[in-house]
């Protein structure tokens, strides 16, 4: 059964690879660069007594033109939950390309594989709703991952919206912590990050993570359309009624709160960020940019491990591609970082 799921795989990736076409490069935010070699490598091993937080940044080009890489991404989890002791994993928006049936389809098939094995928690991104520059609010995410459905999931505390799934959180014991996601919308509406400041008041115990589609830029600086030069702030997009950018973000609702974490993705160039700030509290909260899809097949398959040490404090960063089963080295995809004691 096992060598059929992989066959499986690898054939939806090869049929995947080849509808891949000129018209998807045209209608891209940025068109993929030419297939390359993967570079240099450094494997390392797990540590015993770590867990591990599993990040899937952008998956819209596999939605639209190379679903067996998603599919790749989601069994390999799924198959290494154990090994790697994955106690949840992020899903940071643009689940989509263009918000069509099909693509949702093809997400639900990838992200379906972790019901039951992994709980995990999906952002909506610019791509997931309608039209090219989200004229409104209206996105398929609920037809195919049905809030019934979520709700099933132990670790889900709630939606803002009945029926809706563009704002919920979770609630998740690992490393002998208790930990609180909150994922809010593409563009968060006031009304949201309200919604989001009332839950996080109620759980004012758990280490928080925050996962929205844009928060932080390239240049590790968050998105604050106040200073005019950042490409694709949410303020940019058409979409209806109050938005809040990264700043926004930061100053009415992370900094108040016991946050240590915030990811997005969203942002091309190279896809990624970092920066580290205190909160009002004096806890530093670690800001992080994951996007690898402007890579060759629309992201190569890499996704972000995050592996929490049994000290409680070290976090090692890595991006790593089950395609390929190597991991990036770059400074800037495969780092460490130290949590407040």
């Amino acid at each position: 059964m096992q060598k059929q799921i992989k066959y499986c795989i690898f054939c939806s990736f090869l049929w995947a690879t080849c509808a891949f076409s000129a018209e998807t490069n045209k209608n891209n935010e940025q068109k993929p660069e030419e297939p390359t070699a993967p570079g240099s490598v450094m494997r390392e091993e797990f540590t015993p007594g770590s867990w591990t937080l599993a990040i899937l940044p952008d998956t819209q080009h596999y939605s639209q033109s190379y679903p067996g890489l998603f599919l790749m991404q989601t069994s390999w989890l799924a198959q290494n939950r154990d090994r790697f002791n994955i106690a949840f994993t992020l899903h940071l928006g643009d689940i989509t390309n263009r918000n069509t049936p099909q693509e949702w389809q093809n997400a639900q098939n990838a992200m379906k594989i972790l019901d039951g094995v992994i709980p995990y928690a999906l952002a909506t991104g610019n791509h997931d709703y309608e039209g090219k520059n989200t004229p409104n609010y209206n996105t398929g995410i609920n037809g195919y991952f049905l809030p019934s459905k979520a709700e099933e999931q132990p670790t889900f505390g709630g939606m803002k919206e009945p029926g809706h799934l563009e704002n919920t959180y979770h609630l998740f014991e690992a490393g002998g912590c208790s930990w609180i996601v909150i994922s809010l919308e593409w563009a968060p509406r006031d009304e949201m990050v309200e919604w989001a400041n009332a839950i996080m008041s109620k759980h004012p115990d758990r280490f928080g993570i925050l996962i929205t589609h844009a928060y932080l830029y390239f240049d590790n600086q968050r998105y604050d359309h106040t200073k005019g030069h950042q490409a694709w702030n949410p303020y940019k997009s058409d979409a209806p009624g109050t938005k809040n950018d990264g700043q926004e973000l930061w100053d009415k609702l992370v900094r108040k709160h016991n946050f240590v974490f915030v990811f997005n993705g969203h942002v091309l160039r190279d896809g990624t960020g970092y920066r580290a700030d205190k909160n009002d509290a004096g806890k530093t909260v670690h800001q992080v940019l994951s996007n690898f899809q402007m890579r060759p097949l629309g992201g190569e398959g890499y996704m972000r491990l995050m592996e929490f040490l049994p000290d409680g404090k070290t976090v090692k960063i890595r991006s790593y591609s089950p395609l390929y089963d190597k991991l990036l080295i770059q400074n800037d995809q495969q780092f460490t970082i130290a949590l407040d004691e």
